[in-house]
């Protein structure tokens, strides 16, 4: 004689539900941390990053691979490591622009722009890379246009997991920005940097930088805080910053 199937357990459908629970979350942290590592560009610190780099070398780069704006004998130094394809680099940029622009204007700072390539895992075609080349580029014919350039590069900003810009749309935006020299577009479509740039981002890595943007004044690092509405930055750190370094 067959038995009556019993009646259904809650207290066993309630725990399975919250066991279930758990592991969706832990299923989606674990994600999140991966998207993460792959997002300040950890594979890069296994490449090689000695000192024997022999490649070509832009005429527009600092020592440290930076691209100088303004006068070398401001008082203040403010250093800007930042990647083409960050979105936060994007809304540091809109919300420091005018502040940076006046500050070189008067004579308070010159800025440093260290492009680097820690997000090419975000693209299929190495964007992050190819966007720091151009900047490069076009740097080597001039700083004057270079923040008119940088300004639109980030309202053209792709998004991530895409296939980044190409290079016929960077050649355009370069020439947008008044870099129509045939140099340019030359030097964006063969690559030119590409090796430098990944040089002088492994370089970063091994200061201890893993994130964009990171920013220095005088050398001394700026915790960038969100605004009261958290909606972008607080220019305030980086304003008090950089008036300290001039002394004011």
């Amino acid at each position: 004689m067959s038995k009556k199937p019993g009646r259904p357990n809650p207290l066993a459908a309630a725990q399975r539900a919250e066991r279930n629970r758990k592991i969706a979350i832990q299923v989606g942290v674990t994600a999140v941390l991966v998207a993460l590592v792959a997002a300040i560009g950890i594979g890069l610190a296994v490449r090689n990053s000695g000192s024997d780099y022999d490649g070509p070398v832009p005429a527009a780069a600092t020592e440290n691979g930076a691209i100088r704006i303004g006068q070398p004998e401001a008082p203040a130094t403010v250093r800007i490591v930042a990647d083409m394809q960050c979105p936060v680099c994007q809304q540091f940029e809109a919300d420091h622009s005018e502040l940076l622009k006046q500050s070189v204007a008067d004579g308070t700072a010159q800025i440093e722009y260290n492009i680097v390539g820690y997000l090419d895992s975000m693209s299929s075609t190495d964007y992050s890379t190819r966007a720091a080349n151009a900047s490069y580029c076009v740097a080597d014919k001039g700083t004057e246009k270079y923040p008119d350039w940088l300004e639109l590069m980030f309202r053209n900003q792709p998004p991530e997991r895409g296939a980044g810009l190409s290079d016929e749309q960077l050649i355009d935006i370069a020439h947008q920005a008044g870099y129509t020299d045939p140099a340019v577009g030359k030097c964006i479509g063969d690559g030119t940097y590409n090796d430098y740039v990944a040089e002088m981002s492994d370089r970063s890595l091994s200061e201890g930088i893993d994130g964009t943007p990171t920013v220095f004044v005088n050398g001394e690092q700026v915790n960038l805080t969100l605004n009261q509405n958290k909606t972008g930055f607080d220019t305030a750190p980086l304003a008090t910053a950089i008036q300290a370094a001039a002394g004011r």
